[in-house]
Order: structure tokens, then sequence, then C-alpha cells
């Protein structure tokens, strides 16, 4: 793996020259117990999935590097790391499921969550989403539909608006995503389940043993995400 950097400032005031710097990590294994890599001759079994994770670390440990601390302390410090609150965060299980809640709200971020959920080696990747603003939502439509088409089965809820109001945005809604993601999704199952209401029931029974549920999304999915938890 590796991870370029442009235009990194080194030095005591900032003031180098443009660069590329490119660090890389050797040995790279994605698992369902976390990352394993090696660093700059290092062993690092980091205790966050996915390869998103793997990069975030590894850039870490050279600005670690870089400002002077020591690389084995360093790698003890990303070591014990274990998550952030709506970043992949496990809220239960529900009939067998592993449910996860993540903040994921761009389409590149929802690939990254995803392929993350991959790595735990489930029976099926059940993709839950929250289209977060009626502006994103329509300038980026497809692209959260392609996104979402690396799950097994997926469900897409009305947008939450935020600070945005709906009848500013005519015609724009959930819906636009479900649609972009079945046509990218080669038949696979996708729900269109605008409310939580709807939701709750047709992803309690399609949930089953060793699957991995991610609701995704910067709204209140989280609400959903506990809500299917078995109590």
């Amino acid at each position: 793996m590796t991870f370029e950097a442009d235009e990194l400032e080194l030095g005591p005031r900032g003031a180098s020259a443009p660069a590329v710097v490119t660090f890389e990590a050797d040995e790279l294994e994605l698992g369902p117990h976390g990352v394993r890599m090696r660093w700059r001759g290092l062993a690092v079994a980091l205790r966050v999935p996915g390869a998103h994770n793997a990069r975030n670390s590894l850039a870490a440990l050279e600005a670690a590097r870089l400002a002077g601390a020591d690389e084995a302390r360093a790698v003890t410090g990303v070591e014990s790391f274990e998550g952030a609150a709506r970043r992949f965060q496990l809220l239960g299980h529900a009939r067998g499921a592993r449910v996860y809640d993540d903040y994921a709200h761009h389409p590149s971020e929802v690939v990254a969550t995803l392929e993350a959920a991959r790595t735990l080696e489930p029976r099926r990747v059940v993709a839950v989403f929250q289209p977060h603003l009626y502006s994103r939502t329509a300038a980026l439509a497809p692209e959260f539909g392609r996104a979402l088409a690396l799950a097994d089965v997926i469900a897409v809820l009305e947008v939450y608006p935020a600070r945005e109001r709906r009848e500013n945005h005519p015609g724009v809604s959930g819906l636009l995503v479900a649609e972009a993601a079945a046509d990218a999704a080669a038949g696979k199952t996708v729900y269109w389940l605008p409310t939580f209401a709807d939701a709750e029931p047709a992803l309690g029974a399609e949930l089953r043993e060793g699957d991995v549920c991610v609701a995704m999304g910067a709204g209140d999915i989280d609400v959903l995400g506990r809500a299917l938890v078995d109590t």
C-alpha cells in the first residue's frame, strides 16, 4: 500500500518547497479482526478494519516520525486506537447480524465503508443509506447508486434535510438514489424505505445470521440502527 501526499511542506516553519512524498506499508492484510501491515520494518496490528484505516494510520505514523517521535511508540499509539463514534461503530446484533453505524455521506466514503465491511467476511453486506441534503442528493445520486451497489442488499431512506428545505428542491428525494442503486446493482435487492417506520420491520425481516448491516449517513440514521439491535 502506498500513500501519496502532494505539496507536503516539511521544516520547522513549514516553508520548504512543494514536494510529492510516497509512504509505503508492506505485507498488508485486511481481515475480520482489523488490519496487519509492516511499516519501516515494524509490525503494525490495527483494531479497526478497512484499507482506509490502514491509509489513515500510515499517514499518522509518518507524521509522527517526521515530528521526531519514536517509531515504536508511534506504532503502539495507532494500535491502541479502537475507533470513533459513528465511524464503523458496532451497535450490536439483530437476528445474528452485526449492525454498524457509520457517518459516510459522500460516495467515496460509502465505498470505503462497504469495502471495510466486506473484510469482516460476512454472509452478506446490507447497506442502509440515508442521503444527506437535497442538493447533494440531486448532484450525486448516480455516484451514490454505484457506491451502494457494492453491497449485497441495499435500502435507501428519505433525505435528511439538515439546513435545507424540501420545497426548495422540487423532485428531489431519496428515491433518486434508490433508482440509481437499482440501475447499478445488477439485480440485487434494493429497498426504497422512506421512513424509519417503513425501514425497521423490513430490515428486521431481511437480516440473517452472519450478515453485516451498515447504517450510513450524516443525519439521524443511527437511531434506526439502534432500533434494529436486539434488546
